[in-house]
């Protein structure tokens, strides 16, 4: 599996941010943009496994297949540059600014949500012949879904939003331990391996992706999900996309960097 010990790829993990804050405009939105229409594309088939075998476990199974494929592609997540760009300001890399992780944030956000809407259109469009006839079984599941979480949130009002956001911070833990799961081992299989079991673990216990939740729920929405565009900012994707920042960063990357990057010395004997 060739591992690579934690006080080399946290440094990759610096490098990286560092990287992904100076990439042009274009490349940041393409590989955004591609990482957002992948993941939705894997959901609608996790989705899919687990409408037709009845077992939300296979589809959680198999739901990382998507995540792997875009990281493997070099394509960027909004959770994935939450945990990594702001080491690369914390890190003081030469001409890493505030404006510059926002920027970067920003961009991926838009690509991610344009990625996510082009397959919520794509799915809802083939489903329906064109809108033409209902989209059965698996329309009739999403629409489900859309609606217990966010109206179903704000039926517990800030109890419901601190929970969702709490859930956005469990998935990005989790989907963070994959993005350096890629970092930790120089053979594709072992990348896939770490990566695989930390995305597996947030799907099946329905924790709350920003990226997911961009296709799902206008994929919902559009299925006939009885509940508003408001409703889905204010009740999942605004506090989804705070708790995956606290997650990935606090959870993830501020740990990491600060026990094999800027280490402590070491504590003498007396």
């Amino acid at each position: 599996m060739a591992y690579i010990e934690p006080s080399e790829f946290v440094t990759k993990m610096v490098d990286s941010g560092e990287q992904k804050v100076f990439m042009s405009t274009k490349d940041t939105l393409i590989r955004a943009i591609m990482a957002g229409a992948i993941l939705a594309l894997a959901a609608m088939f996790a989705i899919t496994v687990t409408v037709k075998t009845g077992s939300p476990l296979v589809g959680a199974l198999l739901f990382p297949v998507g995540f792997i494929m875009l990281y493997l592609m070099k394509f960027d997540l909004l959770t994935g540059v939450f945990t990594l760009v702001p080491l690369a300001l914390l890190d003081k890399r030469p001409g890493v600014s505030f404006a510059g992780v926002m920027r970067n944030w920003g961009l991926v956000f838009i690509g991610n949500f344009a990625g996510a809407m082009m397959v919520a259109f794509f799915m809802s469009f083939i489903l329906t012949y064109g809108y033409k006839v209902d989209g059965g079984l698996l329309a009739a599941k999403v629409s489900a879904i859309g609606e217990s979480r966010t109206v179903g949130y704000q039926a517990h009002g800030v109890t419901g939003w601190l929970t969702i956001f709490i859930r956005g911070m469990l998935c990005n833990w989790m989907v963070s331990m994959g993005v350096v799961g890629a970092m930790i081992s120089s053979s594709a299989g072992g990348k896939m391996v770490a990566m695989w079991m930390p995305i597996m673990l947030f799907f099946f216990m329905g924790f709350e992706h920003s990226i997911v939740n961009m296709f799902l729920f206008p994929f919902s929405m559009i299925m006939g999900g009885d509940f508003t565009v408001s409703d889905y900012l204010l009740w999942n994707e605004l506090p989804t996309v705070l708790g995956n920042l606290a997650g990935g960063l606090l959870l993830v990357g501020l740990p990491l960097y600060l026990t094999h990057v800027k280490t402590s010395p070491e504590r003498q004997l007396v």
